[in-house]
């Protein structure tokens, strides 16, 4: 009978089924959700004890979740009750909706078929609807929402706290959870299917670990780092399984490395590389992020676990600590292309540099308008000499003196156009100042340098040497080359300089070389000799040395010799 308050009833009941649903949409896994699912009863609908029964892939159910008595909780859940008992409960006692109502006059029957159960005895009912406690209530629920759909699951529901059975609204309320619930194992199951990759591996892995003891060992007692890592899928690449090695080497424990795919720990740049050697197998060498944030370099090999029926199953992998050999390769690397005593780049690797800047086919005179708009469309290439390009024309310069010359997309043997030559062709700038930037390369001799040697020693010469190093890597701009060639020899490559800019420049780094340098508390000075050469396309790299030591040696030679030194 309903009173004056049930509409509070209601209500309240209807805010505590607002909050379990929202809970049980928000579990992590299934079997949160079901847990979920089963305390709501408790918590929202106002029952005792309740227990979700799943149906397993056989048909049959299992006490998947139960709430409300741990002893009852400790004993019924896991266990099986079979397809054909539940089918005849559904079937007995009295249909609320969807529900099925067997009270305890009825129910005596089912005490020992093999449903798991939880009953107490107790004295008969004073009134009509006065719960008993061998009165069973169940709530299905379907796949689609209705009785029509796919059977998923039961839910058990048992005592009243207020000691009756459950009006129509009470029913309603148990109908409409059972409804939600069914939605959210559902939606829980879905998840679910996206971890059934990693179960049949762990199902692998202790097949692997009774039958192969070798590989167990050699795994967790290696020398170097050891992993195992699932493959394909969502999650390819997950860390699974580490080994000790592998633990210290990144500074994380196991259990932290199993919440990371490798593709976590990888340095950003090395990604790609990873991938790569994670889909095909084989090696590779990347760096490894560590617990304080530093990089280690690792060679990684990846041996791909298949199975004949199944294909790949998951990652094998061997990472083997490599810093130390890739320090030695880095330092024997600088040490190839830079000059020992001073730390500048050396002969080889300023010739690398500056043949980077230069190609091989010299400038042309530019074409006619007509003849680029031709070859740039695919029209006849014109060649030298046929009358298609026009003596008169200079070569054309962007805002930063970088040549365009439409002829240098001709290839001198006869080939075809290019319109749209993406190299930036050097060039040099007259005898005149006007307003044509190149690359221009500074060829330093150090006046005095070698009476500093026969009177002080060679300890003082190399302090000289490091220091005019200094200096000249202080006078220019980032970007620009400052090389040591050997002896007391020194080449500057400075890119975008006009004519006075390339004179100015050499000005202000002989005024920086002039001041003394005390080595040892002596106090002894140098001067410098600069001869200004320019880079340009279809010239040699030593041909372009080769013109700024000519003028620096005519630059020493304009210069009276007593006035060297000074500069």
């Amino acid at each position: 009978m309903e009173t004056e308050s049930e509409p509070y009833v209601r209500l309240a009941t209807l805010r505590q089924l607002h909050r379990v649903m929202a809970d049980m949409n928000t579990a992590r896994s299934l079997a949160d959700t079901l847990q979920t699912v089963a305390d709501g009863v408790v918590n929202g609908l106002g029952y005792e004890l309740a227990a979700v029964n799943l149906v397993r892939p056989d048909g049959d159910l299992v006490v998947a979740a139960f709430a409300g008595n741990a002893a009852a909780d400790a004993l019924m859940t896991g266990r099986v009750g079979s397809r054909t008992s539940w089918e005849r409960r559904l079937s007995m006692g009295e249909a609320w909706g969807d529900l099925r109502f067997i009270p305890y006059t009825e129910g005596w029957v089912l005490d020992e078929d093999d449903v798991p159960q939880w009953l107490t005895d107790g004295p008969e009912p004073r009134f009509d609807d006065e719960w008993h406690p061998r009165d069973r209530l169940l709530a299905p629920m379907y796949a689609t929402g209705g009785a029509g759909g796919e059977l998923l699951g039961v839910l058990s529901v048992d005592r009243p706290r207020n000691g009756r059975r459950p009006g129509a609204w009470g029913r309603e309320a148990l109908q409409m959870y059972a409804f939600h619930a069914a939605i959210a194992i559902s939606n829980a199951r879905l998840r679910a299917n996206m971890q059934r990759a990693l179960v049949r591996l762990e199902r692998e892995q202790q097949a692997l670990r009774a039958s192969e003891e070798s590989f167990r060992q050699a795994f967790e007692y290696a020398p170097s780092g050891m992993a195992i890592a699932e493959m394909g899928g969502d999650q390819h690449g997950r860390i699974l399984r580490t080994n000790d090695a592998l633990c210290r080497l990144l500074g994380r424990p196991a259990s932290a490395l199993r919440r990371y795919s490798f593709s976590d720990l990888v340095h950003p740049e090395d990604v790609g590389t990873l991938l790569r050697t994670s889909a095909e197998g084989g090696r590779a060498e990347l760096r490894f992020v560590r617990r304080d944030g530093t990089y280690v370099w690792v060679s990684l090999r990846n041996s791909v676990v298949a199975d004949a029926a199944d294909g790949p199953r998951f990652l094998l992998t061997h990472v083997e600590d490599i810093e130390e050999r890739k320090r030695r390769e880095l330092q024997l690397a600088h040490r190839a292309s830079h000059d020992s005593l001073t730390g500048l780049p050396n002969s080889a690797e300023l010739r690398t540099r500056l043949s980077a800047r230069l190609c091989s086919r010299p400038q042309h005179v530019a074409p006619s308008p007509v003849a680029a708009l031709d070859a740039a469309y695919g029209g006849p290439a014109p060649r030298v000499g046929d009358g298609a390009y026009e003596t008169g024309y200079d070569t054309a310069y962007d805002t930063d003196g970088h040549g365009f010359d439409f002829g240098q997309a001709l290839d001198p043997a006869g080939g075809a156009f290019d319109a749209y030559d993406h190299h930036v062709h050097a060039v040099a700038p007259g005898d005149v100042d006007d307003g044509t930037k190149g690359l221009a390369v500074l060829f330093c001799d150090l006046d005095g340098f070698k009476s500093i040697n026969d009177r002080f020693g060679h300890h003082t010469g190399d302090a000289v040497l490091i220091e005019v190093a200094r200096r000249l890597t202080s006078g220019v701009r980032d970007g620009d080359t400052v090389a040591r060639l050997g002896g007391d020899e020194f080449v500057v490559l400075a890119a975008g300089l006009g004519l006075a800019d390339a004179q100015d420049l050499a000005v202000r780094l002989r005024n920086a070389i002039i001041p003394p340098i005390r080595v040892d508390g002596r106090a002894v000075r140098v001067g410098a000799s600069f001869g200004i050469g320019w880079a340009q396309c279809g010239m040699s790299t030593d041909e372009v040395l080769r013109s700024a030591d000519e003028r620096m040696y005519d630059e020493k030679r304009s210069r009276p010799k007593q006035h060297r030194r000074a500069g």
